[in-house]
Parts: C-alpha cells; structure tokens; sequence
C-alpha cells in the first residue's frame, strides 16, 4: 500500500484551502460592514476553516485509498471515513458552542466554504501539468 499523497488530492485540497481563505477573508469583512466583528469571529473562522480543510483533504485520502480495492470494500471504506469525519465536524461544533472565544456563526459558515468552491470550480481556469482543464460542456462538442 503506497503511503504517499496523490498529487490530485494535493492540488484539489490546495485549490480548497485557497479558496476557504478568500471566502474567509470575505466573510470578515461583512461582520466587519455590518459591525459585528469581534476577535471571537476570527477565532471563529479560522477553526471552522482549518476544519472544513482537513475534512475535505481527509475525504480526498480516503478516495485515494478506495481506488483499487473492490466496489464493496471501497464502499465500507467511504462510509466509514464519512461517518469519522461528520464525527470531528461535530466535535468541533461542540468545541466552538462550550467556549465564548470562538463566535458559532463563523465558525459554521467556514464548514460550507469546500462546497461552494466545488460548484465554482469548473469557472476556474486552472493548467495542471501545462494544460487548461476545460469545462466538461465543451469537452463534448
């Protein structure tokens, strides 16, 4: 079993650690418009934001270690590594609502960020390994 990190889920989790920042910073500076913002939004922030990161390079690992095994055990494998990792996101939940130094609502909202970097993207131009991903739409014509 090879022990090493693929380099998709290196580039994939980069792009997701990228992007939680910049949604990060964004969302920063609207508690900061509204008047809201306090160091608890910070605090906040950055643990939902580390956690969101983890989860997704987690579930890419876990990805990683199904390809190749049978349509069963990759299954067994996935569900477990999902079941793990809503565990810790709960965890860390519970971790941000005992204690009055992180501020709930950023830190939830970070947990939100993968996911909407994953619907943008295919609008991101990207080159890996000197060629430009292309959206799948035009790939067909």
């Amino acid at each position: 079993m090879e022990n090493k990190v693929n380099s998709t889920v290196k580039k994939e989790s980069l792009y997701i650690a990228c992007s939680v920042v910049i949604l990060s910073m964004l969302m920063e500076a609207v508690f900061l418009i509204i008047g809201k913002w306090t160091i608890s939004v910070l605090w906040g922030n950055l643990l939902g934001g580390l956690t969101a990161v983890l989860n997704f390079f987690l579930m890419g690992l876990t990805v990683q270690r199904a390809v190749g095994k049978d349509e069963r055990e990759a299954a067994t494998l996935m569900k477990f590594s999902q079941t793990y990792r809503f565990m810790l996101q709960l965890a860390v939940g519970l971790v941000g609502t005992l204690f009055s130094v992180f501020n709930v609502i950023a830190l939830v909202i970070p947990l939100f960020f993968p996911r909407i970097a994953i619907m943008l993207r295919p609008y991101v131009g990207i080159k890996y390994d000197g060629a430009e991903i292309e959206n799948s739409d035009e790939q067909q014509t």
